[in-house]
């Protein structure tokens, strides 16, 4: 730990940039260092950032693609029960891809409320705490009717272990992998492009349910944090632009009160 200074994680960045390694991946691969260090200067480790006067990764993500209605439709009935339900779950609750196969039934804690309270991991392929939050943190997102009833019917059809309704085909034991709900969603694009136009990954399930959010004047605020987004920089940076007439209101409103 003695090791690091600014200098150290300058390097580190540079390295990243040379092995051309994508901006999103540099982004949280500073934010995990990031968090280790700042945890080390809490701990007395440090007595400064070894991160302070580093300029971060910056990463802008690009204009989001969201599935229409008939689309997402379409999608749902090509898939199986596992998709249909994932489905659901990410454009109807904003989940992740990996926080949707990770639902637990024990998780609805009202009507109309889901607690999400980990992910499956990618690295350890096991249950884990949430994306930018300490182990025994969760946020809690709306929950639909429509989406509860799918989640009820997926229990009473195939049965939970310990609440979990997704367990890997191969060991039950296990939890669902998230590679293996891309492997699926590859092959169900090979196979019907008419149902999964080019541009349209599982991801844009997630975005659709930012997008009905906002169109609904739902407060942008609320919106991340249901996202889960680290900040709302970013909420602002992938859906400014599905604010419903922000723009055009302001200078409705601004003509009006001139005219007045």
């Amino acid at each position: 730990m003695n090791s690091f200074d600014h200098r150290v994680v300058d390097d580190f960045i540079r390295t990243l940039e040379v092995a051309d390694t994508g901006l999103a991946t540099q982004s949280n691969a500073f934010d995990k260092l990031s968090a280790v260090l700042t945890d080390a200067q809490r701990l007395g480790i440090y007595d400064f950032n070894p991160t302070d006067g580093v300029k971060p990764p910056q990463y802008t993500p690009g204009r989001a693609t969201i599935p229409t209605v008939e689309q997402l439709r379409n999608i749902r009935q090509i898939g199986d029960d596992r998709l249909r339900l994932i489905c659901d779950l990410m454009s109807g609750c904003g989940m992740r891809n990996s926080e949707a196969v990770a639902v637990n039934i024990d998780n609805i804690v009202a009507d109309n409320v889901y607690r999400i309270t980990e992910q499956v991991n990618q690295a350890t392929k096991d249950y884990d705490r949430l994306k930018h939050r300490k182990s025994g943190e969760y946020r809690e997102v709306p929950l639909p009717p429509r989406i509860r009833q799918s989640i009820e019917q997926y229990a009473a059809e195939h049965g939970s272990i310990d609440g979990y309704l997704l367990r890997d085909p191969r060991d039950s034991s296990r939890p669902f992998q998230p590679y293996l709900l891309q492997n699926q969603w590859q092959r169900l694009k090979r196979a019907n492009r008419a149902a999964i136009p080019d541009g349209m990954v599982l991801y844009s399930l997630r975005h659709f349910f930012a997008s009905r959010c906002l169109q609904l004047r739902i407060p942008i605020t609320d919106v991340a944090d249901w996202m889960g987004h680290k900040s709302l920089d970013m909420t602002f940076r992938i859906y400014r632009h599905l604010m419903p007439g922000s723009i055009k209101s302001a200078a409705e409103s601004l003509d009006f009160a001139l005219v007045a």
